[in-house]
């Protein structure tokens, strides 16, 4: 079992980092005078009530909507002119699998549109480490909900650049196996140098990860 990550220093350029921002949804303004960073790392959880924003936030961090106000950057660049970025991974509250494809076709489709090594042994490992050994074959659509979700988070699994993740609900539907492994995977991403920021409306083991948290609550 890998131990707890220690803390970056105040130091420590910011992966990703926002000022002044705010947020609308509609007629909606979600939240405002947002400011924060994350580190490398780091392990940020996003928090805050249903409908305050936190969604909408990962996808500014993204890249994949602009701000009403105020600038998000990733790497010193802004977020919104660098979705294109393979330098960060972005996995959504959707698992984005083809119910027709196996779990091991879903996964290397995945790798493959986003950059990252697909060979089948690369595959085979990160379906391991999530507890896919005895599913790698089987059909999306015979999947379980828990089982769905460790291969979409598999795409973690062949990850070793300090990067960001950006996470929304990486917990969701998970098993408490399920959870210790995605867990290893984010402490062993942090001892790297890697930073994340996510979201999860289940508890966190803030022991083994010692998350900082952000609440929007605050900024509504």
């Amino acid at each position: 079992m890998l131990s707890p990550h220690v803390p970056p220093s105040p130091a420590a350029a910011p992966h990703l980092s926002a000022t002044g921002l705010a947020c609308r949804r509609g007629n909606r303004l979600l939240f405002k005078g947002l400011a924060f960073e994350v580190a490398g790392g780091e392990i940020v959880w996003l928090r805050g009530r249903n409908g305050r924003g936190k969604t909408s936030l990962l996808r500014l961090a993204a890249g994949l909507a602009r701000p009403e106000d105020g600038e998000i950057l990733r790497d010193g660049v802004a977020a919104s002119t660098s979705a294109v970025d393979r330098r960060f991974v972005f996995i959504g509250h959707a698992n984005a699998l083809k119910d027709d494809l196996s779990a091991t076709e879903s996964l290397q489709f995945l790798l493959r549109l986003h950059g990252r090594p697909c060979g089948a042994a690369a595959v085979q490992s990160a379906l391991d480490r999530m507890g896919l050994q005895g599913r790698r074959t089987a059909a999306v659509r015979t999947l379980s909900q828990g089982q769905r979700r460790r291969v979409a988070l598999a795409r973690l699994a062949v990850e070793d650049e300090p990067s960001l993740w950006i996470l929304d609900e990486p917990y969701d539907a998970l098993d408490a196996d399920g959870i210790e492994r995605l867990n290893d995977l984010l402490l062993a991403h942090a001892a790297r140098g890697g930073s994340v920021l996510l979201t999860s409306h289940l508890a966190l083991d803030t022991v083994r990860l010692r998350p900082r948290e952000i609440d929007l609550d605050r900024c509504a």
